[in-house]
């Protein structure tokens, strides 16, 4: 395992960090279960199991262990690798002696416009937001790990606080949620607006600051002895498992009903922290083992890990949105599809990196970011 790079030219070869470019990977991976459901299915069956897609017992089966295991946790994971590279970035540039914060800042200035255009084909985008947030990471990177974790913390909160709030609005008959809840709904409600609002930049700009401190620490460097990683990852799950089983169990034993379709979702957001912690111990564990073909393959998946997202919407879109439009799709359906983009990601992208520096808009956006035509080809 290496340091973190001290330059400012790309991080190549034994440069790169393996340990982010493999959880970005498992990561990137991990959205597409949850953003597959928004390809195939009306957007309730996103946040209700019981809108749409869960035919049979092997279709809720997949829907509640989704639930547990899936939603929320590989984006937070996600957005952890998201804030630590907006520092790698800025300390890499001032150790070159570039003006690390006005090259950031119009970094993602691309990468909002990238998440601009992502949104106009399929609205549950997650750059805009990103590209949003990295001023709050830029200001606060300095701070001490521990106040990043509580800043962080602090955030995340903001989301079960304005679920409580948006709930006490909803009417009885659970109207006011729209197309949040039911199938034959198109808008939100103004409260359920707010709340998915809040919720989605509550959560990306916290996990997003506690991946700060965890880098600045090392942790998610995977440079700590693996017996910090086995303690981290008992703790993680066995704290957040429990707590995102209580958000399944408060829904069903309401029959999902409007009453908990947001103040359900408490105990899932906050167990997603610990989880998310958890799930960051044990791939690192797994990157210090010995190297093998999967771990090569999974680095490059998260080396490309732009390029990978956007590919995932397009073949989402093509393949569940538009060519099976008008099918019975199924949650066991939509899996299926998930291990078929899984396979074809795990096979290209490393492909690819054999042949060319960067994935191809990893490569647009590096060029647009320094106004200079970097060299693709190896």
């Amino acid at each position: 395992m290496t340091n973190q790079p001290t330059t400012a030219a790309p991080v190549v070869g034994a440069e790169r960090i393996t340990n982010l470019d493999t959880v970005r990977g498992i990561a990137l991976l991990g959205i597409l279960l949850m953003n597959a459901v928004s390809f195939g299915l009306p957007q309730a069956a996103y946040f209700n199991l019981d809108a749409a897609g869960s035919d049979t017992p092997l279709d809720w089966a997949i829907g509640i262990l989704g639930e547990i295991f899936v939603d929320q946790k590989f984006m937070g994971l996600f957005s952890l690798l998201f804030g630590a590279g907006i520092v790698l970035f800025c300390d890499r540039a001032e150790a070159k002696g570039r003006r690390a914060v006005a090259l950031s800042l119009s970094r993602n200035a691309i990468l909002l416009i990238i998440g601009v255009i992502h949104s106009v084909f399929w609205e549950g985008d997650i750059l805009l937001v990103y590209a949003l947030a990295s001023p709050v990471l830029l200001a606060a990177r300095r701070l001490p790990p521990r106040a990043l974790i509580g800043l962080g913390l602090g955030v995340i909160l903001l989301s079960p606080l304005t679920a409580i709030i948006a709930q006490s609005s909803i009417d009885a008959d659970g109207t006011d949620l729209g197309g949040y809840w039911w199938v034959d709904a198109d808008d939100f409600g103004e409260a359920t607006e707010l709340y998915v609002i809040v919720d989605v930049f509550a959560r990306a700009i916290g996990m997003m600051l506690i991946g700060v401190a965890l880098y600045r620490t090392g942790l998610l460097n995977g440079t700590r002895p693996a017996a910090e990683y086995r303690r981290l990852a008992a703790w993680g799950l066995g704290l957040g498992i429990p707590l995102a089983t209580a958000s399944v169990v408060w829904f069903a034993a309401t029959d999902f009903g409007p009453e908990a379709a947001l103040v359900g979702t408490i105990p899932n957001t906050i167990g997603t922290v610990p989880m998310v912690l958890g799930y960051l111990a044990i791939f690192s564990l797994w990157n210090q083992r010995e190297e093998t073909g999967l771990h090569l393959r999974l680095r490059a998946v998260g080396r490309m890990a732009l390029t990978n997202y956007l590919a995932q919407t397009a073949l989402g879109l093509t393949i569940l949105g538009w060519a099976l439009d008008g099918t019975d799709l199924t949650r066991t359906g939509i899996l299926v599809f998930c291990v078929a983009v899984w396979a074809v990601q795990l096979a290209w992208s490393p492909w690819w990196l054999d042949r060319f520096r960067f994935g191809p808009v990893e490569w647009l956006w590096r060029v647009a970011t320094y106004r200079r035509i970097t060299p693709l080809r190896r």
